[in-house]
């Protein structure tokens, strides 16, 4: 059924791609700011992630190394984050801003010739029969690894932090670092790990955008989408659940714009262009108030540092 020129199976299909980059920079940031860490530079982990997830799969010819590519990237970056916030003790909000812009010169820098080359394809699960289905086959099984993954990496996250001993050791971190200390945990350490998972799921996220959803190199290729993942996390109220939900409607705004410009809709395209990053703002504002955060259920040392002789 077509509504219009615009498919419907085709278009939930797609906005289930669009929201992969998104949905896993943004579990990442989440399970990074319960732990009391706000880092602002998944922007410049995603686009690292974008590079080195391409070099990676160019250079091998295998994209599942080109992943893991990308997650390391990311990582590495995160690690430049932790050391400056964690053992520094440098701003939070301002080294996450460096870290971006950092990320996308180093990126651009790593990216000189590879520019017009096309990475190897990362195949479809094959569900065989299933995907075969009419309107259900496309929709869920007709994708590639990393879209069940990424669904996955969520539904463990939940149950992580709402069912486990680690889980409970993160929020209490993210809720008073003086207490966690003073029961003798790592704050630094716990934190470091939180980190290091953040900067590799938005790594593997930019990887995503690299190799799967353009798949090409180009500079900025990330093009805000680890602004909008940061917005998401705000959007969620912090739950891994709401993640998703927040991934797939602002990956839906994105396919569907691209899907009324296809069509040639009446409708101004640039105002559904403009309305994830509008969001964006929106909710960014809203987390840099304080009265915002404890109306959000934000963790309450969000954004503090912590020293254990202070």
């Amino acid at each position: 059924m077509d509504f219009g020129s615009i498919n419907p199976v085709i278009l939930i299909a797609s906005l289930m791609v669009a929201a992969v980059p998104i949905m896993l920079a943004a579990v990442g940031e989440l399970v990074v700011e319960k732990s009391g860490v706000l880092n602002l530079g998944v922007e410049g982990m995603m686009v690292m992630g974008a590079i080195c997830g391409f070099i990676t799969a160019v250079e091998t010819g295998s994209p599942f190394l080109g992943f893991l590519g990308g997650a390391a990237g990311g990582a590495g970056l995160s690690l430049v984050f932790a050391l400056l916030t964690q053992v520094f003790l440098a701003n939070q909000v301002a080294t996450g801003l460096a870290l971006t812009l950092f990320g996308l010169g180093l990126s651009a820098l790593m990216g000189q010739g590879y520019n017009g080359i096309k990475p190897p394809l990362t195949p479809d699960v094959p569900f065989g029969p299933l995907a075969q289905i009419p309107a259900l086959g496309p929709i869920l099984f007709a994708h590639d690894w990393v879209v069940y993954f990424s669904v996955a990496v969520i539904a463990v996250t939940w149950w992580v932090l709402k069912a486990t001993r680690l889980g409970l050791i993160i929020r209490a971190v993210g809720e008073s670092h003086d207490a966690a200390h003073a029961l003798g945990y790592k704050v630094n350490r716990i934190r470091l790990g939180c980190i290091t998972f953040g900067g590799a799921m938005a790594g593997m996220g930019g990887a995503y955008v690299s190799l799967v959803r353009v798949p090409q190199w180009v500079d900025g290729i990330t093009a805000g989408a680890g602004w909008i993942a940061l917005a998401i996390v705000v959007f969620a109220s912090w739950r891994p659940w709401r993640v998703l939900i927040g991934a797939y409607l602002f990956g839906g705004i994105t396919v569907l714009q691209l899907n009324l410009q296809a069509a040639g809709s009446a409708i101004p395209v640039e105002y559904l262009s403009m309305s994830p990053y509008l969001i964006t703002i929106i909710v960014l504002v809203i987390m840099s108030s304080g009265k915002g955060r404890a109306a959000l259920n934000a963790p309450a040392v969000l954004g503090q540092n912590f020293h254990a002789a202070r």
